[in-house]
């Protein structure tokens, strides 16, 4: 079994659809520049108000991926 080593990073997706959709989006984005992800955590869940309603999603991620030999 090979040994590896991680790197992981922080990014912040946004929708105004959900959390989720945030956090989607923000993987989609991160995978079109950073190779070998494996792993993602939600750090912070925020949102923008406008007019009473939720205006926008606002999702903190760390991501990890192995970094290569």
């Amino acid at each position: 079994m090979d040994d590896h080593v991680y790197k992981k990073i922080e990014i912040i997706g946004t929708s105004e659809e959900s959390s989720d959709d945030a956090i989607l989006n923000a993987l989609a984005k991160a995978s079109g520049s950073i190779h070998n992800l494996r792993w993602f955590e939600v750090v912070e869940t925020r949102g923008s108000i406008i007019d009473g309603d939720i205006g926008r999603w606002q999702v903190t991620i760390k991501v990890g991926f192995t970094m290569k030999d």
